[in-house]
């Protein structure tokens, strides 16, 4: 995984975003929100798109939870295109849009990247 530059603290490494990830995938929530993306490069084609990742979403994925040290599971994928997915944030389930859940960061625990 190529590192994730974080204006604040340097680059961030071995993060992948929540959307990316398959069933199964455990981890901590990183970061949240387009601030965290702008210099997003996990697979060389990520591109900035000022329009997807909002304050808005940034405001309400907070209000459900997705908060810094947060642990989130992925739990289910939709039928048609793996979209929705539905994800355990600490004791609560939530169901987003994968291009919501790209929106947050997460660390993966080690061995739960979720199937290939």
């Amino acid at each position: 995984m190529a590192p994730i530059e974080n204006t604040a603290a340097g680059p961030i490494t071995g993060v992948i975003r929540l959307g990316d990830g398959a069933r199964g995938l455990r981890g901590l929530v990183v970061a949240v929100g387009f601030s965290a993306l702008s210099n997003l490069a996990t697979d060389g084609k990520a591109k900035r798109n000022d329009g997807e990742f909002d304050a808005e979403l940034e405001r309400r994925l907070l209000e459900i939870g997705f908060v810094e040290g947060a642990h989130v599971e992925i739990l289910h994928e939709g039928l048609f295109g793996r979209d929705p997915i539905a994800v355990k944030v600490d004791t609560m389930r939530v169901a987003l849009r994968r291009h919501e859940a790209n929106a947050i960061l997460v660390q993966p625990e080690p061995g739960r990247v979720g199937r290939p």
